[in-house]
């Protein structure tokens, strides 16, 4: 038997739905319904109900749905042990983040997390789906990413626990060459802003644009480059070729000159929040969640953003040259 098989039975009877759970799943349709066919010709019996819309279990299935979930549950913890006699007595935990938050703030979390016990770990990198993904299949004991309330992750709250780890804010930035050119937001027609923005599909790309749909005033600009990573986005700012938006930390980290674009309508809050499978025992789990549990929560790392309004001119370029502001046309 494929540990597949009992992970893709668990995403239909979770779903009810078998075009959502082989999404859910990563897998054509196809390739998911003969994973399922598989199981049930395994075990002999007809799991699904096929005579009825939408989905439904047999009552054979519905009395394995508890039997997978607690083989699924066996062979994880059984791997996760293993992993853990062959850290060199040191706790293990595998953690799923987004790659900006793997650069920007992971090395300094590390700090605290093993300042008082030993702890080695497996990074597990992705997108919002491919974290999900890594987390809802066990493939991750925690996930930690950057929410916004106005575009939540929607995780059942009874399976999966949620804690506020630090709060960010997302900014345009820019560097003080681009700016010294006049160049800012909104832009014009006469002198458009180069934007760098996030590809489709990346969640930084949905918060820019709930920004620009709320903002009282319409970007004018031109896209310059797509990138899926905040880091590659923040060197091409500070390279002079466009406007990024970007967290406080990822600015932070990169210990770089840009400075920060005037104007509350283009900033948007967000979250640095930890995510965990309550399901999940395992003792450095607990003990990881229990630190973060018992930390300040919602603070923001310490930072000396830098506003263009506040720039002296000799700061902007080697001439005096104003910022344009938004509005100033």
């Amino acid at each position: 038997m494929d540990i597949r098989w009992l992970q893709d039975f668990l995403a239909v009877a979770e779903t009810g739905n078998f075009t959502r759970a082989a999404e859910n799943r990563n897998v054509s349709q196809a390739a998911f319904s003969r994973r399922i066919q598989s199981l049930e010709s395994w075990l002999g019996v007809a799991l699904i109900d096929r005579s009825v819309f939408p989905t439904r279990l047999t009552a054979e299935g519905e009395q394995f749905r508890q039997h997978a979930g607690d083989i699924l549950r066996q062979v994880i913890d059984a791997r996760r042990d293993v992993a853990d006699k062959a850290a060199l007595g040191r706790e293990h935990i595998r953690i799923a983040l987004p790659f900006v938050l793997a650069t920007a703030r992971l090395p300094h979390w590390w700090q605290a997390w093993t300042a008082d016990q030993p702890l080695s770990s497996t990074v597990v990198l992705g997108n919002i789906h491919d974290l999900v993904t890594a987390l809802t299949a066990g493939n991750a004991d925690l996930m930690f990413c950057y929410l916004s309330d106005q575009q939540p992750v929607q995780l059942d709250p009874d399976r999966y626990d949620r804690l506020v780890v630090e709060s960010d804010i997302l900014r345009p930035y820019a560097s003080p060459a681009l700016l010294a050119r006049g160049v800012g937001l909104p832009g014009t027609a006469a002198l458009p802003a180069p934007l760098l923005m996030y590809s489709v599909g990346v969640y930084f790309a949905r918060l820019v644009d709930l920004i620009f749909e709320t903002a009282s005033e319409r970007v004018v600009g031109t896209r310059i480059m797509e990138s899926d990573m905040s880091d590659v986005l923040r060197d091409m700012a500070l390279a002079g070729h466009g406007i990024a938006w970007l967290p406080d930390s990822t600015v932070m980290a990169g210990a770089s000159g840009l400075v920060a674009l005037d104007g509350d309508m283009w900033t948007l809050p967000v979250k640095v929040v930890a995510l965990r499978d309550r399901t999940n025992k395992r003792r450095s789990v607990a003990r990881l969640w229990s630190l973060l549990a018992n930390r300040p929560q919602g603070g923001r790392p310490r930072s000396s953003v830098r506003n263009a309004s506040k720039l002296r001119p000799s700061e902007l370029a080697d001439r005096s040259l104003s910022v344009m502001k938004p509005g100033e046309q």
